[in-house]
């Protein structure tokens, strides 16, 4: 199936993939060839991508997952893989985000929500790739 995940800065990938999971609103979805037309809002976390017993891990902020005609679209704010995520500055962004939580706690939550699932998705792929 055809997986497009296109972000506010660029098209991040345009492939043929096996398998797409997902972080919906309500819990990951998974999908697999010939899936079932569908749209979900996505919450910020890790698309897991399978092509080929190869397995690709992408950050999202949130947006938006259409599934038809064994297609997947993925439009999300912000989009990255997780080689591209420097953990450091992850870090250093989540804690100046909890640092800001008196002063807008809805804000400064979902922005250390944010960076804690960027540091989760950059660290899973840097143990599986040593």
């Amino acid at each position: 199936m055809k997986l497009e995940i296109i972000s506010m800065e660029r098209v991040l990938l345009r492939d043929d993939v096996d398998m797409v999971v997902a972080p919906a609103w309500d819990g990951e979805v998974g999908i697999l060839p010939n899936h079932a037309p569908m749209i979900t809002m996505l919450q910020p976390g890790e698309v897991r991508i399978r092509k080929g017993g190869e397995e690709q891990y992408i950050f999202v902020s949130g947006g938006f997952l259409e599934v038809r005609d064994n297609r997947v679209v993925i439009l999300s704010d912000i989009a990255e893989r997780a080689e591209e995520i420097d953990i450091e500055e992850a870090r250093r962004r989540a804690e100046e985000a909890r640092k800001e939580m008196p002063k807008d706690l809805a804000k400064a939550e979902a922005a250390l929500r944010r960076e804690l699932m960027r540091m989760k998705v950059a660290e899973k792929r840097k143990r599986r790739t040593g």
